[in-house]
């Protein structure tokens, strides 16, 4: 067989789960690849329809996914979950976050100006 070149592959772009909570108090759940990007689309009013006309939007939620298929299958998961469900999923990841930051001695995204959490 003949050796072949490999050729390097373009680096795949990180994607992520988020979600929003609008000022209406209701959730979005939405797949990125550049949450501070995305997040000020939102809040500019030209990210989604369903933003819009709930400005300002606050992330509270964002996890790692492999590529963008797990992204959009994983949107879906939760999607279907419960008002409470994402409620319990959005109170538990801010716990840990901010116990692990408070250990670690940095300053916690819990402030009230923060783009991360309320």
């Amino acid at each position: 067989m003949a050796d072949r070149k490999r050729t390097a592959k373009k680096s795949e772009p990180r994607w992520f789960l988020y979600m929003l909570r609008c000022k209406d108090n209701t959730f979005y759940t939405g797949i990125t690849t550049n949450l501070e990007r995305r997040l000020t689309q939102h809040n500019d009013g030209i990210a989604s329809r369903y933003t819009r006309s709930r400005k300002p939007v606050v992330m509270v939620y964002n996890e790692n996914c492999d590529d963008r298929s797990s992204a959009l299958k994983r949107e879906s998961a939760v999607k279907k979950l419960t008002r409470t469900e994402k409620e319990l999923m959005v109170k538990k990841t801010k716990r840990r976050t901010t116990a692990a930051r408070k250990k670690s001695g940095m300053k916690t995204l819990d402030a009230p100006n923060s783009v991360f959490w309320e």
